[in-house]
């Protein structure tokens, strides 16, 4: 098991690297609305706590990749402590935890079939900050994110997700 995961891993980052040169324009349609799905992906993680927002994001048989936390089969098996821990939060306070997307990081490398656009690989690089005991945000870790993109019914879902190289700041 763990080499099918080492292998689909390694598959994907190799996908990503000998696809350098076919990085879509920052200003094209699908750059923009994949990086829009992005934002919304990770505003409703962890602004809103908007899991129905997430669900709608995520196919079914949606897989997570963590290189400190391991690896989660299934969109509902994904969103579920999401879902527990968005009960037991106080609205009124900060919320937990931020996600910063460092400027130009994001990268989206379309994926064809026959010449039908059907998916796309999103890279970027992220960093976390999470609430003290004092309430005050301090640097948590950087890391590098990899999606896989799928066109489901003309609606984007998530995949594949990888985090990985997660470092201290």
């Amino acid at each position: 098991m763990i080499y099918l995961v080492k292998y689909i891993i390694f598959f994907i980052l190799f996908l990503v690297h000998s696809l350098v040169g076919a990085q879509v324009n920052r200003e094209s349609e699908l750059f923009q609305a994949l990086k829009e799905k992005d934002s919304i992906l990770f505003d409703a993680a962890f602004n809103q706590c908007d899991t129905e927002t997430m669900a709608s994001l995520f196919s079914e048989d949606f897989e997570f990749y963590h290189d400190k936390v391991g690896v989660t089969f299934g969109k509902g098996n994904f969103l579920k402590p999401m879902e527990e821990n968005c009960t037991k939060r106080n609205f009124d306070d900060p919320q937990p935890a931020k996600r910063i997307l460092l400027e130009n990081s994001l990268e989206v490398f379309p994926l064809y079939k026959e010449g039908e656009l059907y998916g796309a690989i999103q890279h970027g690089v992220h960093r976390f900050e999470f609430l003290n005991e004092n309430k005050e945000y301090q640097k948590g870790d950087i890391a590098k994110f990899t999606h896989v993109w799928i066109l489901d019914q003309d609606a984007w879902k998530i995949k594949r997700e990888l985090s990985y190289d997660h470092q201290s700041m």
